[in-house]
């Protein structure tokens, strides 16, 4: 039922911009969205299952408005679906990004909740975002937080500054921010490189330096991430790092990934995506984490994914 309420709301706001856009043609708006099912064995410490999976389907809103002097307004509302039908009652749609801001020769100023400048930094190394071998796993740091005010700078060079102001929202609580410097291209399209350097202070009870850097050799994307976190209530620390590679040959794309903690905690993961077109894609991956203090898990799984 939920999921009909926000496509037929999302219908009728589609409907009702038309005439308004007709008009004005330096206003622009897209419906675009990700479906991403999987079935899989999944085994959390427990023993194993199986399961079919929504990994993070989604469906937004985003557009743009021409003003004056090359200012323009950006905004964005996007919302997870859980296409498997098993969420909790009232949680099958859920927030992500949702801002309005502007934008201009002095960069983008946006408000709303959006991803942190160190979610960001983290470009596409991550080549099993959304799925069990996601850094999120085992890495803190990939926030989505509310109440934010963040900017990014005009690149220069190549080189951009993005901070993420995180308001404190409450008397008892500290403000926040996420601080990060990117250069290059984090699709690897007008660059063979990505780099960036970024720091959270005091985001969701962690300091946080990461550094992550991404490239393409002979053919051969590699990537690196290197991190160290602080939980600021205990002052326990955790030092890590991860290396991802892929090379496509035709249709097939070949993925791995390895992540490791100073606390004994391991991650390897092996996967193939298959393009079926450039909206649709069929993967398959196994992931196995080894925890020194805790279970073990281990995933196996086959997924279909559509972008529209």
């Amino acid at each position: 039922m939920n999921l009909i309420k926000c496509t037929v709301g999302i219908t009728i706001l589609s409907i009702l911009a038309q005439p308004a856009f007709a008009e004005d043609k330096q206003a622009s708006v897209v419906i675009y969205g990700k479906a991403n099912l999987s079935v899989q064995s999944s085994d959390d410490g427990e023993g194993s299952y199986t399961e079919i999976k929504s990994n993070a389907s989604r469906i937004g809103l985003l557009g743009t408005h021409q003003l004056q002097d090359g200012l323009e307004v950006i905004y964005k509302a996007e919302f997870q679906v859980d296409l498997d039908g098993d969420s909790a009652k009232g949680d099958s749609i859920t927030d992500r990004n949702q801002y309005v801001g502007l934008k201009g020769s002095f960069g983008e100023v946006l408000l709303g909740k959006n991803d942190t400048m160190l979610k960001q930094s983290q470009g596409k190394v991550d080549l099993f975002s959304d799925l069990n071998a996601d850094i999120k796993h085992i890495f803190k740091g990939e926030n989505r937080m509310a109440d934010t005010l963040s900017y990014k700078s005009p690149k220069v060079n190549g080189f951009q500054v993005g901070v993420t102001y995180i308001a404190q929202d409450s008397v008892d609580a500290d403000n926040a921010y996420s601080v990060a410097v990117f250069y290059g291209d984090k699709y690897l399209k007008k660059s063979n490189l990505f780099a960036s350097v970024a720091i959270d202070s005091d985001v969701n009870n962690y300091d946080i330096t990461r550094a992550t850097v991404q490239g393409k050799i002979a053919g051969v994307t590699l990537g690196a991430m290197i991190q160290t976190q602080e939980k600021i209530s205990d002052a326990t620390e955790m030092d890590g790092y991860m290396i991802s590679a892929k090379y496509s040959f035709g249709k097939a794309t070949f993925k791995g990934q390895y992540q490791t903690t100073d606390k004994d905690v391991n991650g390897i993961t092996l996967g193939v995506d298959y393009k079926l077109a450039k909206s649709t894609k069929l993967y398959t991956f196994y992931t196995t984490f080894d925890m020194d203090s805790g279970s073990d898990e281990e995933y196996l799984a086959a997924g279909i994914e559509y972008k529209f």
